[in-house]
């Protein structure tokens, strides 16, 4: 499907890696006992097999973190803990995903992959009406995306099993307020066609 784009959401090493600072913690353990890495590269290659665009979204700043919100709760700790540096390991997407050279790398300074990136011109120029996504965490990057992109007319698609939060509660509490705004379905069963 031409008019559709995978969007794999923040799934790099600073989250998601288990050598990451995050990988260690609480995310590391949602997303090795969800198999977000597994569910999500299952779903890259299926959408690939589809001929669907992908995108991958990351998250990050310059070295001197001027992009950065100085008052944020949810990036106040990323100069403190010198992640999200753009051009570091730890921004890259996680290498189980499959990142190939054609698929699209759009990076963000806020939650919101729409807000200052190069999203919508992505969108526009390839006649995307369905977005598919998933990603860490539901409760930002996922729900930002989701309810953005709701807002702007596309249709989304989330891959449940390819999403986590910090704590199986809070991904599930966001996959309820998530419903009104999409159709929700996982790597096994989605269908790319």
């Amino acid at each position: 499907m031409k008019d559709a784009i995978y969007l794999v959401l923040d799934m790099e090493n600073d989250l998601v890696h288990a050598d990451g600072p995050n990988g260690k913690a609480a995310y590391g353990e949602q997303v090795r006992g969800r198999r977000v890495l597994e569910n999500t590269r299952a779903a890259v290659d299926k959408a690939r097999a589809a001929g669907l665009h992908i995108g991958f979204v990351r998250v990050g700043f310059s070295p001197d973190y001027r992009e950065c919100p100085p008052h944020s709760p949810i990036f106040s700790g990323a100069r403190k803990n010198g992640i999200f540096k753009l051009g570091t390991w730890g921004t890259e997407v996680h290498p189980d995903l499959g990142q190939q050279a054609g698929d699209f790398d759009i990076v963000k300074h806020r939650v919101s992959p729409f807000y200052s990136t190069n999203l919508e011109a992505i969108l526009r120029a390839h006649g995307i009406r369905r977005i598919y996504c998933s990603g860490i965490s539901t409760n930002a990057v996922v729900q930002a995306t989701v309810r953005e992109g709701h807002d702007r007319d596309y249709e989304m698609v989330v891959l449940e099993d390819c999403c986590c939060g910090l704590s199986l509660e809070e991904h599930d509490n966001a996959i309820k307020g998530l419903q009104r705004f999409c159709k929700l379905t996982t790597s096994q069963d989605v269908s790319f066609e």
